[in-house]
């Protein structure tokens, strides 16, 4: 079960790919995420290195400026069609909650693997910075799905062929009910017309 809602995702994401207007968005999404990471891995240097917050803190704190500056450069730039360029509290709100997921990936991505690469590389600050970039690359993928799928979704909207559907979603509703009443029940004789022999 869980093999083939994976196969699923995945056929989903390839055809996802495929599509040019998504791509634009992945580039645009990626771009300004250069100017995010820079944001967030200097914060980050500076919170951790210099002013001896902890890991996950420091992390916390560059994390939320980047997240902001995402969501007001996306939501102007990548989302524009989808917010109109505006920008919102209750949408702001959702963005970082949707990216909470981001975050976690971000900050699990970090601390897991500061903690294996310090023995590897025998240097803490050179082992968190690398943990520090691998972190940023898997919260991409997460931050950009959920924004996609989820913050900035496009609305679904009725098609001009649904006009004059029945409410059983039949086209064509009104000629139906037409037809139905030009046709007179059985045994009886159109309006103006004499009654069939035998009846009356």
């Amino acid at each position: 079960m869980a093999s083939g809602s994976g196969k699923g995702l995945l056929a989903r994401a390839r055809n996802a790919l495929r599509d040019r207007a998504l791509r634009v968005k992945v580039t645009s999404f990626a771009g300004i995420g250069v100017v995010n990471t820079l944001v967030d891995f200097s914060l980050f240097w500076f919170a951790h290195l210099h002013l001896g917050l902890p890991i996950i803190a420091a992390n916390v704190l560059s994390w939320t400026v980047a997240a902001t500056g995402s969501y007001v450069m996306n939501s102007l730039i990548t989302f524009a069609a989808e917010s109109n360029r505006k920008l919102r509290a209750r949408a702001y709100v959702a963005f970082l909650v949707a990216q909470l997921a981001g975050l976690f990936a971000n900050t699990a991505t970090v601390v897991i693997a500061s903690a294996f690469l310090t023995p590897l590389i025998g240097s803490h600050p050179k082992a968190v910075l690398v943990a520090k970039a691998l972190a940023i690359g898997a919260s991409f993928l997460v931050n950009f799905s959920l924004s996609h799928f989820v913050v900035f979704r496009t609305k679904q909207h009725s098609s001009p062929e649904g006009r004059g559907c029945s409410a059983e979603g039949r086209p064509g509703g009104d000629q139906a009910a037409g037809s139905a009443r030009a046709d007179p029940p059985p045994g009886l004789a159109p309006l103006g017309q004499p009654p069939p022999p035998g009846e009356g």
